[in-house]
Formats: C-alpha cells, structure tokens, sequence
C-alpha cells in the first residue's frame, strides 16, 4: 500500500510516498481503507523531531516509526473473526498510528461514522475532538453555567472546544485573530474576544475554567482572568524550537505553586467510548467539525507547511484515494 513516511527529521519536504507493507488484521481487529485523515500539532513535533519528543520515544538520531498520522475514516475492508460490532463495507472513523496511509489495522478506538458528515469531515475530529472532550469533560470537570474562556478558538481543538463547551451548557468565551471572530460565534460562542484589540486578562472578566490550546502569557497574567476556585487546562502553547509546549507548562507549574487555582496539562488517550460520545454530539447536531482545506496526499508535504504556517482555522485534511 502508499504510505506517507519520514526517514529523517526535518521539515515537510522530508515526508515522502512510498509502497510499505499492508498491515494484517488480527482476530480481534479490522481493517480500514482510509479515505482521509487530518493533521495535528502533534505529527508536525514528531515529523521535526523535536528534543523532547526524540527522548520521549521518538527516536534520537533517526525515527523510530517512519509513519505518520493518527486521525482516520474510511470504509472497514475486512474484519477479524472475532470482530461482531463491524462488517465490510461500514463507513467508520477513529484513531490509530500511521493513519497517513491507504489502509490501517485497528482495534480500539473506532466507531461507524455519523452519516450527516462526509468522510473529510469524520477525518477531522478523532485527535482534536477527543482532547477538546477529555480536557473539558474529564480535567475542567466542565459544569453548566460556568463561564469558560477558551484561548486559541480558531484550530481543530479549539473549534470542537467552544461546541463541546457549549453542549455541556457552559458560557463560553472564545479568544481568536479578527479573522475567525464572525466564525467563532457561528459555532456557538457567546462572546468573543479579538485579542489584536482585547486583552482578556485586563478585561475584569472572571472565569470558572481557562482552556488554553494556544498563547504563552505568564501566570500572573492568567491569573487575573481567573476566579480563586478556577482551573486552568493546557492543552498547548508556543511552538519553541527545543521543547514546545513544555516550556510553557514547566514556567506555569513553578509559578502557580501555592495557588489556589487548579492546574491541569494532560495527553488525550483514544478510546472507543469518548470516540461514540463525540459520534453522538456530531449526530445530534451539537458539534459540527469545520475543515478548512482538504489536500490529496500527494501534496502531503503542501497540508503539513500548511499547519506550520499557523492561524490554520479548523482542521486541515489529507485524502488518501
């Protein structure tokens, strides 16, 4: 099968197209022809082999897993014999390593497809839908009523952040460029803050819940738009050269000791639950995934620059046929 792979670290140019073995399904798995899968942050850390990524796993000198990808959605091609939620032909979407390829092998974390979205649309949501809900859900403890402000509304996370916020009844603030103001309150935010012309921790605003997918402000400025019981979730931050977000949650962690405001940096974990409950917010109308371009895989390296650009608004998507 054709598969996007990295034999080195670098920038998009160092992703190539090449014939690798087809995966083999187990008992217990099934196997998908991808139609489409998404890019995230996180394959562009791992694609640039960022320090703390090649010590966490990746491969010092050279990567160890040459693939790419977690995000899919396709059509199941074949199912293990022990498989009885699926059968050859479902349309289905989930989350697996080296989804940047024609077909994958999963077990876990994958669902059948809501049918009010198209392919694209289904590929854009596993990652960013399942940090967005695991973030707000499981480490905001997210209450309706609450005034959440969710910094970096614009992207995959913070996108599916303000419809997920908002399904939970929480007032939700979104923080983005001019650009995206107009789009953030047709998703659904209550208010939105253009921070090129607002500074929301000078504002007065207090909120219960801080979710951060974008911005590197220092604590003592958070901390002024937070309320003394409040939580503040990190989902991501500046892009530094050596570290990336991390910088931003080592600096936090040090300056929030003694405060009386919960801190939480997490890594979302696939599972097939959270995957049906996002399944369920998309059917039901309440979540809406939002791609702003779809590229062919042979313009993998074009999607990948795309994401590296940054102010990418929603998700950006890669097809696979």
């Amino acid at each position: 099968m054709k598969a996007v792979v990295f034999e080195s670290y670098g920038q998009p140019d160092v992703l190539k197209i090449k014939e690798i073995e087809k995966p083999a399904v187990s008992d217990d798995g099934v196997l998908v022809r991808v139609h489409a899968s998404s890019i995230n942050v996180a394959e562009w850390y791992g694609m640039t082999g960022l320090p703390i990524a090649r010590i966490l796993g990746g491969g010092l000198v050279k990567p160890k897993d040459m693939r790419l990808g977690a995000d899919f959605a396709g059509v199941v091609e074949s199912v293990g014999k022990d498989v009885r939620d699926f059968k050859r032909g479902d349309e289905v979407f989930g989350g697996r390593s080296g989804a940047y390829a024609e077909y994958v092998s999963v077990k876990n974390a994958i669902v059948l497809k809501p049918a009010n979205v198209t392919m694209e649309e289904a590929a854009s949501v596993p990652t960013a839908g399942i940090t967005a809900l695991q973030g707000l859900r499981d480490h905001g403890k997210i209450q309706p009523g609450q005034k959440v402000l969710i910094n970096g509304a614009s992207g995959g996370v913070g996108t599916f952040a303000i419809q997920i916020a908002k399904a939970f009844g929480a007032d939700v603030t979104a923080v983005c460029s001019p650009k995206n103001v107009e789009h953030a309150r047709r998703l659904g935010a209550d208010h939105v803050i253009d921070y090129t012309k607002d500074d929301f921790t000078r504002n007065g605003q207090k909120y219960d819940l801080l979710f951060n997918v974008n911005g590197g402000r220092s604590w003592s400025e958070y901390k002024r738009a937070l309320k003394p019981d409040a939580t503040f979730v990190l989902v991501g931050g500046p892009k530094t050269r050596l570290i990336g977000p991390v910088s931003l949650l080592v600096k936090t962690r040090i300056a929030m000791l003694g405060a009386s405001q919960k801190f939480v940096f997490f890594t979302a974990k696939f599972n097939r639950a959270d995957m049906q409950v996002l399944k369920e917010l998309i059917e039901s109308g309440k979540v809406k995934p939002f791609v702003e371009k779809a590229y062919p895989m042979t313009r993998i390296t074009d999607a990948m620059q795309h994401l590296g650009n940054g102010h990418a608004q929603g998700k950006i998507v890669v097809t696979m046929g």
